[in-house]
């Protein structure tokens, strides 16, 4: 067994990068884009987001509960601020509504991405066997991920393509910050429940406050809710296996 060194924590981390973008393949198959699929596919995202913050808190109040509680208070209220500087709905066009609503979940994404990466630096600090179990976990955990992402942006003109690059754009603080959690994993490793928070918060919010109340204006409640369910129970089931 080799000692982990910075190159192959760097490469596994970049590998969990490149796994999302993997996430928008199946939507080469949307041949068309209306209301309602993208009604559909925003209920679809919310539910996988809502199952990925579930896992965050989770993993996080198994190292800290305390710091995991004030990290998902820190999302809730960077995500809110940024909202704040955004233009409101009324006073913005349909498109610039759409990029609005990428950005969010672009910013949203990102900071889960960030404490990943984290946790794969600390992972592989902690010898080369956990650190390639959490780097094969984290990347077919994002895949769904990107999938999320995608749902968001393709019904709402952007290519396959696009929504895959933006996926794993959202991703690379993951291979940033691996690195030098690897490198100081003693500094680093405290603040990993407190980013696990933050990240939780921070997809939270987007869920009930975003996602949810869009989806409802063009999705029956029953439909909705079996939606967000499976989708919610899917991603769970992933993680089981993971």
């Amino acid at each position: 067994m080799t000692e982990p060194t910075v190159l192959i924590v760097f490469i596994a981390a970049l590998i969990t990068a490149l796994a999302t973008g993997l996430g928008a393949l199946p939507l080469l198959a949307m041949r068309k884009s209306t209301v309602h699929a993208q009604a559909v596919g925003t209920a679809i995202a919310a539910g996988l987001m809502l199952a990925a913050s579930f896992s965050l808190i989770q993993e996080g109040f198994d190292l800290h509960p305390l710091r995991t509680l004030a990290g998902i208070a820190a999302g809730l209220g960077l995500i809110w601020l940024a909202k704040t500087l955004l233009p409101s709905q009324s006073e913005v066009t349909e498109r610039a509504h759409a990029r609005r609503k990428i950005f969010l979940i672009m910013a949203v994404m990102t900071a889960h991405s960030a404490a990943e990466g984290v946790g794969v630096g600390v992972a592989w600090g902690g010898g080369e066997r956990l650190g390639e179990f959490i780097t094969l976990a984290i990347a077919l955990h994002n895949i769904p991920e990107g999938l999320a992402i995608a749902l968001v942006m393709v019904p709402r003109g952007a290519s396959v393509l696009k929504a895959g690059l933006f996926a794993i754009g959202s991703s690379l603080p993951q291979p940033l910050l691996a690195v030098p959690a690897f490198l100081f994993v003693l500094a680093f490793a405290p603040w990993l429940p407190v980013g696990l928070g933050l990240a939780a918060g921070a997809m939270l919010w987007m869920v009930f406050s975003e996602l949810l109340p869009e989806a409802s204006e063009h999705v029956e409640n029953g439909a909705l809710g079996a939606l967000v369910t499976a989708s919610f129970a899917a991603m769970l089931g992933v993680m089981l296996l993971l």
